[in-house]
């Protein structure tokens, strides 16, 4: 027993650190990408990919290969994929969110070769029975930023950074992981590099999607250094008005009060970062952000933008598994990490469940906004934004809001998913059937299929036939 405690107890102070990497901003953050060079026309998507280990990966490549086979013809080989203006992410997510913001459709060709069916573990400590590895754990992490994010790296990303995807991207791409001493999501955002004095062009997007996946106790907290009193820092109007307006959101106001402490350095040095799913499991506060820092009704598009606009289609890929009942079948248990893990698994699930619901409600009140600044425009004004006043109805903008999730596959398909583990290794058949999933997930959603009949002008409302699963009019 001495012998198995003396390591334990040594190694309570010898868990990984990571050494803060970001540097000083010169000048000031230039946004993540032009939004006003960003793909135009009548048709704007935006993704959200869920966390879930390689399984989320999967799943939302999936989704992506499903938009990809919708509507392609010769003149446009990437289907809905070049429509895609906007992906967000979280921890295994945020793999397809930032390798797919960086490359856009070209990301998707051998990507299950190049990545989904190698070993994400390669370079981590996995096994849970050295009193090693379980001393690291509770002293903090056992994996440190050179496991993970250095595989990133070396198989994805080849030292890509902030300030190359803002250069070879149109679409806009949000990284999201947990600030733990705020309670807050970060999103690796110009903004919020700007209260850090920081520049986050030089940030590696293998470092932020490592920080995304950072789970507690498996990974020692990725750490950023705030460079206060190096740049002329002024904080947005919006945080001002958040922070004395009783009408701001809870959400809002803990996320104003996490910029604001980013430049006092009494507050705040370092920040220190874990899975983003801890937090905001689908990713969805950089929206939340862009509508309370708007100015205008229309953000976070531009007014161009905005005129044109038809159809939207936001999907949220939710990769998490819904119920565990390992646990029910037995009195005793889980204990210890598994207890951990359960608590973090349980709030993860309820948080999403509650972000969803925001998401849908805020979505709304933005389309609600934009009809009516849209309505309010003189029509010298639509002509100047538009081109030509031909065709022109303000009203005429639909959105449409899903979540797309193992919960609608037949019964027999969804349990064996619900088998599929949280890692970072999966095995080529899992892979497969989660990839699958995720095709057949996105084309059962009655918001995807609205909004295709909706792009060829016959908006049609659906719903899931219970025997047959498929889609069919809402009149049927």
């Amino acid at each position: 027993m001495r012998i198995l405690l003396l390591p334990l107890l040594l190694c309570l102070g010898c868990a990984p650190w990571n050494a803060p990497l970001n540097q000083p901003l010169q000048g000031e953050n230039a946004p993540l990408t032009d939004t006003g060079a960003s793909a135009g026309g009548e048709v704007y998507i935006g993704l959200a990919f869920s966390g879930g280990g390689f399984r989320a990966t999967a799943f939302a490549y999936g989704m992506l290969e499903e938009l990809r086979a919708a509507g392609v013809t010769t003149a446009t080989p990437n289907g809905l994929l070049d429509r895609v203006q906007l992906v967000s992410g979280v921890s295994g997510g945020a793999i397809m969110a930032a390798e797919f913001g960086l490359n856009g459709p070209k990301a998707l060709p051998g990507f299950r070769e190049r990545f989904l069916i190698t070993d994400g573990e390669a370079y981590m400590v996995t096994s849970g029975f050295n009193p090693v590895t379980i001393a690291k754990g509770i002293a903090g992490g056992v994996n440190g930023r050179d496991t993970f994010g250095r595989y990133l790296d070396e198989t994805l990303f080849h030292g890509a950074t902030f300030g190359d995807l803002a250069e070879r991207s149109r679409i806009l791409t949000w990284i999201n992981a947990t600030d733990i001493a705020n309670n807050t999501p970060f999103l690796f955002s110009p903004e919020t590099f700007d209260a850090l004095c920081s520049d986050l062009s030089k940030v590696r997007l293998s470092e932020a999607v490592a920080a995304s996946s950072a789970v507690p106790l498996v990974f020692t907290p990725i750490v950023l250094k705030a460079h206060q009193g190096q740049c002329d820092y002024a904080e947005p109007a919006w945080l001002t008005t958040a922070r004395y307006n009783p009408e701001a959101t809870a959400a809002m106001r803990a996320h104003a009060r996490a910029l604001e402490s980013y430049a006092r350095p009494d507050e705040v040095r370092f920040v220190k970062l874990l899975d983003g799913g801890i937090t905001d499991n689908f990713g969805t506060t950089g929206l939340a952000v862009e509508r309370a820092r708007a100015e205008v009704p229309y953000a976070p598009l531009t007014a161009q933008q905005a005129v044109r606009l038809g159809r939207m289609l936001f999907l949220v890929a939710n990769a998490g598994v819904d119920q565990d009942y390992a646990q029910s079948q037995q009195v005793a248990g889980p204990g210890g990490i598994n207890l951990a893990l359960s608590i973090a698994t349980s709030a993860m699930a309820a948080a999403s469940r509650s972000g969803y619901d925001a998401l849908r409600g805020e979505l709304r009140q933005w389309e609600a906004d934009l009809i009516d600044w849209r309505c309010a425009l003189p029509l010298a004004e639509v002509r100047r934004l538009r081109g030509s006043t031909e065709g022109w109805d303000c009203r005429d903008v639909k959105l449409f809001v899903g979540e797309v999730s193992f919960a609608s596959l037949p019964v027999a398909m969804r349990d064996g998913l619900d088998k599929v583990p949280t890692r970072l290794r999966l095995a080529p058949a899992d892979v497969d059937r989660v990839i699958e999933a995720g095709r057949l997930a996105t084309r059962m959603s009655p918001e995807f299929q609205g909004f295709l009949a909706a792009l060829d002008g016959n908006a049609v409302e659906t719903r899931i036939d219970a025997g047959s699963r498929r889609i069919l009019p809402l009149a049927q």
